[in-house]
């Protein structure tokens, strides 16, 4: 009896033990052989690094000297919402020659909060409020005999 207890317990706190462990995704860059941080400045070049690790995540908006690589992986525990275990940007700058002038590392640790403003641009037009939205067309609806051209009526003549 004993026995059949702990099993039946152990049953069913096993799907909880799902909850516990974190769930990991992986975004952006993944390296495959060559580290971004292995690349060497003064010597490799522009072809050279697109050789070993493939098309950048991004390039810099205003100067498309730099190349970024990034990679994240965050972690999610059960339904919340998911933090981020580990970042790492790798910065690639190029020279005037075509050649990799520094090569920089940042992480999770390197990164600032930005403020913004969550202000909202004023459009044209007026919001309807909720009786508008629903009883705004009960003045609007067309008498059968109208001049209105419809699909069995087409120059809109009445008969």
């Amino acid at each position: 009896m004993r026995k059949t207890a702990i099993l039946a317990a152990s049953l069913l706190l096993l799907p909880l033990t799902a909850c516990l462990t974190p769930s990991r995704d992986f975004h952006g860059y993944i390296p495959d052989e060559v580290q971004p941080y292995d690349i060497k400045p003064g010597e490799d070049t522009r072809s050279s690094v697109s050789a070993q690790l493939g098309s950048p995540s991004t390039e810099g908006l205003f100067d498309t000297n730099t190349w970024f690589y990034i990679s994240d992986v965050q972690e999610r525990f059960a339904f919340y919402k998911p933090k981020v275990a580990d970042r790492s940007i790798t910065a690639i700058r190029f020279g005037e020659d075509d050649k990799v002038d520094e090569v920089l590392r940042y992480t999770a640790k390197d990164g600032q909060v930005i403020s913004y403003a969550a202000r909202e641009t004023a459009t044209r037009g007026r919001e309807l409020g909720l009786w508008e939205q629903i009883f705004g067309t009960v003045g609007s609806v067309r008498l059968p005999n109208s001049d209105e051209a419809t699909p069995d009526n087409p120059t809109g003549r009445q008969r």
